[in-house]
């Protein structure tokens, strides 16, 4: 089967920029590029209404299809207009997709991303990559930043990011922040019990040891390192201004919660980076 990826497009400004982002980046991954116009009853609606609704479907993914030529002509392309509830007919028409790319609305940088139910849906929910992009200045050559936690690496996050970089041909920034347990928490002979100096040095040799084999995996990365003491969110909002590509985890839970939850840090991280933001499932 031909590997794809799958944008959702619903004519707005931000979805037209996510198009076009994942039009270039269906480029370089040499995969199909899925336009998916979802929501409501989709195209069974019966008469005059269904036909006013097919209509306007086809305008949309019209208007995505232009765009996405005029910056990628010889982008593989599909289009879908998909039927029922739009997080759920995305997530369907995005099964099998090495990754979802959707638009984000923006409002200011005080407030961050107003990031609507249906992103949120297909980000909380996708078994792959699910990217948000916002309708603003691009950065192409800005570097990939990584998120990690030390106590718990994941594969499937590490190696988005490390090939994200590869594929853009730039500089890979990971970021792992560190803070005090609590007193409660701290066992015997712990980290913790040493100076924040001595501490730093410790969840460096961490961090060092965790990307080491993903270091002689890719030999040609150029990786760079932020520890430091802090709060996550904060840390890496920080790190991406600027950035091409934020990447973050989403644990992928036994028992799904009612709604749609994404984690502390990923959730503060869509709603105010200027940068796109992957939002990668692990275990």
């Amino acid at each position: 089967m031909e590997r794809m990826l799958c944008s959702g497009v619903d004519g707005s400004p931000e979805s037209l920029a996510a198009a076009r982002w994942a039009a270039e980046e269906a480029v370089l991954r040499d995969v199909r590029l899925h336009l998916v116009h979802a929501g409501g009853r989709g195209p069974k609606v019966p008469g005059p209404e269904g036909a006013v609704v097919r209509r306007r479907a086809r305008q949309v993914l019209d208007e995505a299809e232009e765009q996405v030529r005029s910056v990628c002509p010889s982008v593989r392309l599909t289009d879908e207009h998909a039927e029922g509830p739009a997080a759920a007919a995305l997530l369907r028409a995005g099964d099998g997709a090495v990754m979802t790319v959707l638009g984000s609305r923006g409002r200011s940088a005080v407030t961050g991303l107003l990031v609507g139910s249906v992103a949120q849906g297909v980000v909380a929910r996708a078994s792959h990559p699910a990217v948000l992009v916002r309708a603003a200045e691009r950065q192409p050559d800005g570097a990939v930043v990584l998120g990690i936690d030390v106590t718990e690496p994941c594969d499937e996050v590490i190696e988005f990011a490390f090939t994200s970089a590869l594929l853009h041909r730039v500089p890979l920034h990971v970021v792992h922040a560190w803070s005090e347990p609590s007193p409660s928490s701290i066992g015997s002979g712990e980290v913790a019990l040493v100076a924040d100096s001595k501490q730093m040095k410790e969840w460096q040799g961490f961090v060092d040891a965790v990307l080491q084999p993903w270091r002689l995996k890719h030999p040609d990365a150029d990786v760079t390192e932020t520890v430091e003491k802090g709060r996550p969110a904060a840390l890496l909002l920080g790190a991406a201004a600027g950035a091409g590509l934020l990447v973050v985890g989403r644990r992928i839970r036994d028992r799904p919660r009612i709604g749609p939850h994404t984690g502390p840090v990923t959730h503060n991280v869509i709603h105010h980076a200027t940068c796109p933001v992957a939002v990668v499932p692990h275990c």
